[in-house]
């Protein structure tokens, strides 16, 4: 027995898989909830209720609702942020990018309770700059997944040169998908925005064939126009 006369050793591994039991109950009936509802318009008796617990097992896990959809946010942001890293990491250094982009598509556009709960997040951050802080490292998070991947690539797969970098070509990639999220909130056509944004990432990551080069790497810079100018006034003339 601890000092306290709570048992210790299995009694205690008992109790904390418990524990995490009921923090898991209480999260997943918050995503139900707040999904349907809103941030703002949901009390802790709404998510105790659905969960089929007491306010003291509520407040054993977590002070308020704050720290409640801090944690929901957190567990699913960092969750698809993995998700899209291993969808990345299937292939070999060369990046099959159609079938990347099915993968990631399939990831990023789970449901859309999960979007009513991500634009609810990002409502709130804007106006609190600590909650805008935790959001903008998830976010990079995200960025950084799809940024690693195609650092990878370079070298082995051919990617527009529009893009300059792995890291630019990661925040159109997000802004891509921020882009058309919005739109599957507003007229909730999943089959829609599943088209849309292969659409947009293959367009996005797909080089141009009609200025390729070859030999040319990815994302090597072209020639300035005082090196094509030398080049033409090299040339002879009839």
């Amino acid at each position: 027995m601890a000092v306290d006369g709570t048992a210790v050793d299995g009694t205690a591994g008992r109790v904390t898989r418990r524990r995490r039991r009921t923090r898991a109950n209480l999260l997943d009936a918050a995503f139900s909830v707040f999904a349907a509802k809103g941030f703002g318009h949901v009390s802790i008796e709404e998510i105790c209720e659905r969960a089929g617990y007491t306010r003291g097992a509520f407040y054993s896990n977590f002070t308020g609702l704050d720290e409640l959809f801090f944690a929901l946010y957190t567990e699913r942001a960092e969750l698809i942020a993995e998700q899209v890293a291993g969808a990345l990491a299937q292939d070999g250094p060369d990046l099959d990018v159609p079938a990347a982009v099915d993968r990631v598509t399939e990831v990023l556009l789970l449901d859309r309770d999960w979007l009513l709960v991500k634009t609810d997040f990002l409502v709130h951050a804007a106006r609190d700059p600590e909650v805008a802080r935790a959001l903008l490292e998830h976010r990079a998070r995200l960025r950084r997944a799809v940024e690693d991947r195609l650092a990878r690539a370079q070298g082995h797969t051919e990617l527009p040169a529009a893009l300059t970098d792995a890291r630019g070509a990661a925040h159109a990639v997000v802004a891509a998908y921020d882009g058309v999220t919005t739109q599957l909130l507003l007229d909730r056509d999943v089959t829609a925005a599943r088209a849309w944004l292969k659409q947009l990432l293959t367009a996005l990551l797909s080089p141009d064939n009609s200025r390729h080069r070859k030999g040319r790497s990815p994302w090597m810079p072209t020639s300035s126009s005082s090196e094509r100018d030398s080049r033409a006034s090299s040339r002879p003339t009839n």
